[in-house]
């Protein structure tokens, strides 16, 4: 098991002061199988009054109004989670019982549809219909897609933006692992097996010392539904363990966007955002 402390800072700078903004907020992991949240609090500046809830997708959802003129809005997201190893899963089930399971279950529907995020062009579809082609199970049939696309695609930030989808990522091979993420999923999906897009934190350098922070960030990575929901991270190529904190999951990265928000009196708005991890025992 490894106690992992997550400072997840982001926020807004307006050209002019905002009169107003109104926001959510998906930044706090809660207790689930495999990991257990010690603490997570959300602080906001300027202060203002919080509001929580569940949604949908059982994510812990935080909303809050700033009504007073402001030139900047942060959040500070202030986690700290134990995380334990990944468990032996049991076989998963066949394609005859999935094929009966899917329409039976909205939810598991819901995440064999495509969207516009995840939507595959010719060859990502080409892609899942070589790999269902050889013959394996569901389980082996989608770690092979994940294995896949995350071999043939390069991290790289920069060359994609946070409203690029699929088709834009994948022609390129290249993306952050929101990217990478999406491509996984429109070849799942494509495969015909439910898949869902997952956020969180990765602790991304083992070698580090215990008391040590390290410079991080957002992380994505997908889970598919064969019996039970088994996570991979195909930009890491690696199978989610305990160096991965879960926030929230959807069908893509528009149903856990960390922060978003409307305001109002500006005339634009910068970005900003810094992770920052440390293993703590």
């Amino acid at each position: 098991m490894s106690r992992l402390r997550i400072v997840h800072r982001t926020g807004f700078r307006y050209g002019q002061p905002a009169t107003a903004s109104y926001n959510e907020a998906r930044m706090l992991p809660h207790s689930r199988d495999g990991q257990f949240v010690l603490q997570a609090t959300l602080d906001i500046s300027p202060t203002a009054t919080q509001h929580s809830y569940t949604d949908y997708w059982d994510t812990r959802v935080s909303t809050f109004e700033v009504l007073t003129p402001h030139q900047m809005l942060s959040v500070t997201a202030t986690s700290v989670v134990d995380v334990r190893p990944a468990l032996p899963v049991a076989p998963g089930i066949d394609w005859e019982e999935l094929a009966l399971r899917i329409p039976q279950s909205l939810g598991l529907a819901e995440c064999v549809m495509q969207t516009p995020a995840t939507a595959p062009d010719d060859e990502m579809h080409e892609l899942a219909l070589r790999i269902e082609a050889e013959g394996g199970g569901v389980d082996e049939t989608a770690l092979e897609i994940c294995r896949t696309v995350g071999e043939a695609m390069e991290y790289r930030s920069g060359v994609t933006g946070v409203s690029s989808t699929a088709r834009d990522a994948w022609p390129a091979r290249s993306g952050v692992c929101q990217d990478i993420a999406h491509v996984a999923l429109g070849v799942l999906r494509a495969a015909g097996i439910p898949a869902r897009y997952v956020s969180g934190y990765l602790h991304p350098d083992p070698t580090a010392a215990i008391g040590e922070p390290v410079t991080g960030e957002s992380h994505a990575w997908v889970e598919w539904y064969s019996g039970e929901w088994r996570g991979y991270d195909p930009t890491n190529l690696v199978e989610v363990g305990e160096s991965h904190v879960y926030v929230g999951h959807g069908r893509d990265y528009a149903d856990v966007a960390p922060l978003r928000g409307v305001y109002a009196g500006s005339s634009g708005s910068e970005l900003f955002v810094s992770v920052e991890v440390t293993r703590l025992g």
